[in-house]
């Protein structure tokens, strides 16, 4: 038995080396898992400018909730022919602030009128389709800009022989209408009979 004692040893030595090269290996991978995951994580919490930027401005616009800003219901004779239908249409602005809404409130007369003379100038035809009803709110935009000193430019459909001028012209109203205080007309009623 004596020539068998020293080879259980031998059999021991080349399980052991097995498992330390597999303890190696798996300390290795943890490693480098670890250090991935460090790295995915440092990368998060640190985006780059241009992903600062977006939350930023995200953050500042629902810190201001929008201000709306209801317009009496108009009833107005519509312009079909024989002057028998009429239109009742409720009316509500959305606008930077409350002392915008304030600003508009001081010439609401002007803007009424203006309203009343753009819906009656329509045929119920027009107002029953949807594109009729976004034409009106533009112009109705537009009406209640100009006591305001603001312009609302009106769409112009884009040709290929369109020169550069012409396109920075309508760039350049673009921007002036974003600084628009009077941000969209809203339709809360709108009944034609």
């Amino acid at each position: 038995m004596s020539a068998n004692a020293p080879a259980a040893p031998a059999k021991e030595k080349p399980k052991s080396k097995k498992m330390m090269i597999i303890i190696i290996v798996v300390v290795a991978l943890l490693v480098v898992a670890g250090g991935a995951a460090a790295w995915l994580l440092s990368s998060r919490s640190h985006p780059k400018d241009e992903e600062v930027e977006e939350p930023v401005a995200a953050k500042e616009s629902a810190k201001t909730p929008p201000t709306f800003l209801p317009i009496e219901n108009m009833v107005v004779n519509l312009a079909d022919p024989g002057g028998e239908r009429f239109a009742q249409i409720g009316i509500t602005l959305e606008v930077a602030d409350a002392k915008t809404a304030d600003l508009v409130k001081q010439y609401m007369p002007s803007i009424r009128s203006g309203i009343l003379m753009l819906v009656s100038q329509r045929t119920s035809e027009e107002l029953l389709q949807r594109e009729g009803k976004e034409k009106l709110a533009r112009d109705i935009h537009r009406e209640v800009s100009k006591p305001l000193g603001f312009n609302v430019p009106i769409p112009k459909k884009r040709t290929p022989g369109d020169s550069e001028d012409e396109e920075a012209e309508d760039r350049a109203a673009r921007i002036r209408a974003e600084k628009n205080p009077v941000k969209r007309v809203l339709f809360s009623n709108f009944i034609i009979q």
